[in-house]
């Protein structure tokens, strides 16, 4: 179970590096769970409860306020029903210019071969002095 884990994860990321948002979505569960770092400008809503929260206030906030954002994962730590990614973020937040390359850690959950939660840890002062704040 723990490879098909992975690879939902795995697959989940590419996805969301080509665009495919439908496809993130059904790796999700109905009603993922998902926390952005603390102090991490999209945070203001945490948790987000369910794919169309997400796709709302985090995902469609980061296409419409950046250029270029991707994440670049580098490693995936595998725990079971557990999975730590390892990378980083790059992008340039439109209004300021300004780019980010920054490193992060995910902490997800897989339950029924679903993502069913998502902490995100990162350098939440690069994206705020990229923001311009």
């Amino acid at each position: 179970m723990s490879i098909a884990n992975v690879e939902l994860l795995r697959g989940a990321y590419m996805a969301f590096s080509k665009g495919d948002v439908p496809a993130v979505v059904a790796a999700m569960a109905p009603k993922i769970v998902w926390n952005e770092a603390e102090n991490f400008p999209y945070a203001d809503h945490n948790p987000y409860v369910g794919p169309d929260a997400i796709v709302s206030g985090v995902f469609a906030r980061l296409a419409t306020e950046w250029d270029g954002f991707s994440v670049n994962v580098e490693e995936m730590l595998d725990a079971g029903d557990k999975i730590v990614a390892r990378g980083r973020y790059t992008g340039t937040y439109r209004a300021t210019g300004k780019t980010i390359n920054q490193q992060f850690a995910h902490f997800w959950k897989v339950v029924d071969g679903k993502l069913a939660s998502f902490d995100q840890y990162t350098d939440t002062l690069q994206t705020a002095r990229a923001m311009g704040k």
